[in-house]
């Protein structure tokens, strides 16, 4: 059998460049690595990664506090009522209990709240709440799905609550030392506050934030395990000697502890002639651009700036930070779209609770509103230089007769008159001026106290 030689081996396995491995076989890398096999991720393995790392704990708890940091202002002709309004929230500690709510939404899908309430008349949880029979609100406890046992959901397409929470059976353990008391009762929706906003069409739970951020974690971890590698073994010594080929294993471990010690503890290294001592670096060209490509892929992913992932100061602006002030407005609108109808709700109750303000009150023969305060400020300078923008915008408008002096009145300063804060909408566009706007006078005042 004649032997081939390497050049005709080469030759007898070549294939086209085209080729590969093949396309779409078994061998294609391409195939093999398939888009969307989602992994599922248990409420214990949701637990891990919210425990295990503190930019998780951001992601999950930072927009929770933005969207309560700054809580709201009840405005009604009644101040005296908004005011017991106001006082009995805090007394509820309903502040604490939504941003709780908010974060169990995130890190688990679903977050709840439970309403504790006293009625005129005997009722079980599993009840509709009557608004009419209510005397008082008299606790807001705040859960995550992780004690919901079962999900029941209106899946009649010809209903009106279709696709609607109907009804939940949680788990009502009680623990007192090592004795576990099991209870679960089927509860009725309209006693909680539901917060869900990612759920899929054929699963009855909501999914996690961090489910479809799992890739993206992964490599994070990775990342930072591995620049914590790199500094470990940032500059390291090479030494020489024609000697250490006569040692055998056992020396040669010797004389590397030996060496190990002295050349890290002694700033002089004594070695003999033909013996030679190097320092080596590691080299580090390009890991920031691979850094900061993690960081930009967690951003999207989580949508939430960099800067606020890191933790910046909340409701602090500096220079034309656009991307910033872009999510305090995604902040903005998920308080008007997630979080007002559960507020609205409950102060209806409390309105309708014939022992909380002096008596049962319609909310429909009220008015007022629910308006939340800013989450970001700009100084006095430049907020008087965007109202100027604005009164200028506004009074083209008026004069072109584009819009009539009481929509204007209503649109800028609303039902219940002045207030100090900026009534300013928009677009992109509009955002990016107000932004060079904060950028001139951020400068100035630098430049002033400087």
């Amino acid at each position: 059998m004649v032997k081939l030689k390497s050049i005709d081996q080469a030759k007898e396995l070549r294939n086209d460049f085209m080729q590969g491995n093949g396309k779409a076989n078994s061998k294609d890398k391409l195939t093999r690595q398939v888009a969307g096999a989602r992994r599922k991720l248990s409420q214990d393995e949701l637990s891990a990664l919210y425990a295990d790392s503190r930019i998780v704990q951001n992601i999950i708890e930072i927009p929770a506090e933005d969207m309560t940091r700054n809580w709201f202002t009840l405005r009604m002709k009644d101040e005296k009522l908004a005011r017991d309004i106001m006082s009995k929230l805090s007394d509820l500690k309903a502040k604490q209990a939504f941003k709780k709510m908010r974060s169990y939404e995130r890190l688990r899908g679903d977050g709840f709240i439970s309403l504790g309430v006293t009625q005129g008349n005997k009722f079980t949880l599993n009840d509709p709440l009557d608004m009419k029979k209510l005397y008082s609100v008299d606790y807001l406890h705040a859960f995550s799905s992780l004690k919901v046992n079962e999900f029941l959901i209106n899946e009649d397409m010809f209903d009106i609550k279709y696709g609607q929470l109907e009804e939940l059976r949680i788990n009502r353990n009680s623990r007192n030392g090592i004795q576990t008391v099991e209870s679960e009762s089927a509860v009725h929706i309209s006693r909680l506050l539901h917060d869900q906003t990612r759920r899929l069409e054929d699963e009855y739970q909501g999914q996690s934030l961090l489910e479809p951020m799992y890739d993206i974690l992964t490599v994070l971890d990775t990342s930072l395990w591995s620049v914590g590698q790199i500094l470990h073994d940032f500059t390291f010594k090479v030494y020489s000697s024609k000697d250490i080929e006569n040692l055998d294993s056992k020396d040669k471990q010797q004389l590397s502890m030996l060496m190990d010690f002295m050349f890290r503890t002694e700033a002089l290294a004594m070695i003999g002639e033909g013996e030679s001592l190097t320092k080596q670096s590691t080299s580090v060209t390009g890991i920031k651009d691979l850094l900061d490509y993690v960081w930009d892929i967690l951003s999207g992913a989580a949508r939430m700036p960099k800067t606020v992932i890191k933790g910046q100061e909340a409701g602090t602006i500096t220079g034309a930070q656009y991307d910033v002030m872009n999510y305090y407005s995604r902040i903005v609108a998920d308080q008007e779209n997630e979080m007002k109808p559960h507020l609205e709700r409950l102060v209806r109750m409390l309105l309708m609770s014939e022992k909380e303000l002096g008596g049962r009150i319609d909310p429909d023969s009220l008015e007022w509103e629910i308006k939340f305060n800013p989450l970001w400020s700009v100084d006095s300078k430049t907020d008087a230089e965007i109202r100027k923008i604005v009164a200028e915008t506004d009074q083209i408008y008026l004069v072109n007769g584009i819009i009539m002096a009481d929509e204007l009145r209503e649109t800028r300063f609303g039902q219940f008159g002045l207030t100090d804060e900026l009534k300013f909408s928009g677009d992109s566009a509009d955002l990016e001026e107000m932004a060079n706007e904060i950028y001139g006078s951020y400068k100035e005042n630098r430049n002033g106290q400087a």
